[in-house]
């Protein structure tokens, strides 16, 4: 894969935008998986947007440019502690506000307590071993397709659903591509992201 693309395909799908996508999903994709009223849906939205993605961006930035991070990329496992560390500390603290302060519905709630805890893990594997956070923020959003498709069999998903099988191998070779990330490490995140997501949103949505 060109170098270029694979560049592009990585800040397309940051993970920091996964969450942002999972509550759009929800609100404007299958609007009958949550109660939330239409005309908050959008002030909600941007809220995620601005907690789990312009902030933890701007730390990130501040951490570059401070040389405390040499590469928005990551390369190595141990410059990951902090920044995860980090962004999982904005989203407990978003998960917690939303939880215990705000009156939505309990899906949106679970979700954003759902990708605090898939950030944890991240965050303690990457002490051990580095594992691809691109691959697991995607296969994470994946399989919170998967059972919505199959929880309230919506036709609105199948496209959504593609091409989230589709960005999960093409972000995977882009991360291979750029050298960030060995197979193993891919593999890993992908697994981390889709079994977890899986099973705690089949807990939520069919058990």
């Amino acid at each position: 894969m060109n170098k270029k693309l694979a560049w592009i395909l990585s800040v397309v799908f940051q993970p920091l935008l996964m969450p942002s996508l999972i509550v759009a999903i929800i609100m404007y994709l299958v609007p009958e998986a949550t109660a939330t009223p239409a005309s908050a849906k959008w002030s909600m939205l941007l809220l995620v947007v601005l907690t789990t993605f312009v902030v933890p961006l701007i730390s990130m930035v501040g951490m570059r440019l401070t040389y405390s991070i040499d590469s928005f990329h990551l390369p190595d496992r141990k410059q990951r502690v902090i920044p995860f560390g980090l962004v999982t500390v904005f989203y407990g603290m978003t998960a917690a506000f939303f939880y215990f302060r705000l009156n939505v519905d309990q899906l949106i709630k679970h979700t954003l307590v759902l990708v605090t805890f898939c950030l944890v893990m991240l965050t303690v594997i990457t002490l051990f071993w580095k594992i691809s956070a691109h691959a697991t923020a995607l296969s994470g959003v994946l399989a919170i397709l998967c059972v919505m498709m199959m929880r309230y069999d919506a036709g609105s998903l199948f496209y959504p659903l593609l091409a989230g099988i589709l960005a999960v191998g093409a972000v995977g070779s882009a991360r291979l591509a750029l050298n960030v990330h060995r197979p193993a490490e891919i593999l890993g995140g992908f697994l981390l992201g889709f079994v977890t997501c899986f099973m705690v949103y089949y807990y939520l949505l069919i058990q």
